[in-house]
C-alpha cells in the first residue's frame, strides 16, 4: 500500500534483461522494482549529522526535555488531561510546569541538610 509518501522506481526490461546481474538484482521478475521514499533526503541528512559534536548536543538536550515530561507524567499524574478544550489543557499544563519549576527552585534555594543552630 503507498500512503503518498513513497514512490516506486520500476526499471525497463530492456535495462534489466540484458544485465550481467540480473539473476542477482531480481531473478524472479522481469525488472527491478525499488520503493522510494519521498524523506529519504532528509534522513540522508540526519545520518550525515549524527555522531557530530552539535548532534550530541541536541541529543543531550532532547534527553533532560524527555525527562521533564516523563516526570509530568508519572510523578505529577499529568498522563491525561483533566480540563477539556486546548485552552483547558494549556492552563492545566502551564500549572504543571510551574509545580515543576518551583519543585527546581525550591532544591536551589534550600540547603540540602538542616543546619544545626546553637543557641547560647
Amino acid at each position: 500500500m503507498n500512503d503518498g509518501t513513497t514512490r516506486i522506481y520500476l526499471g525497463s526490461t530492456f535495462d534489466c534483461g540484458p544485465c550481467p546481474l540480473k539473476e542477482r538484482c531480481c531473478p524472479n521478475t522481469p525488472a527491478r522494482k525499488i520503493p522510494h521514499s519521498i524523506y529519504e533526503h532528509a534522513r540522508e541528512v540526519a545520518r550525515a549529522l549524527a555522531g557530530t559534536p552539535a548532534y550530541e548536543r541536541s541529543r543531550q538536550g532532547r534527553k533532560r526535555i524527555e525527562m521533564l515530561f516523563a516526570h509530568l507524567k508519572r510523578i505529577l499524574k499529568m498522563g491525561r488531561l483533566r480540563l477539556r478544550g486546548p485552552y483547558g489543557a494549556q492552563d492545566e499544563f502551564l500549572l504543571a510546569a510551574t509545580a515543576q519549576n518551583l519543585r527546581k527552585l525550591a532544591k536551589l534555594v534550600l540547603p540540602t541538610e538542616p543546619q544545626m543552630t546553637h543557641e547560647a
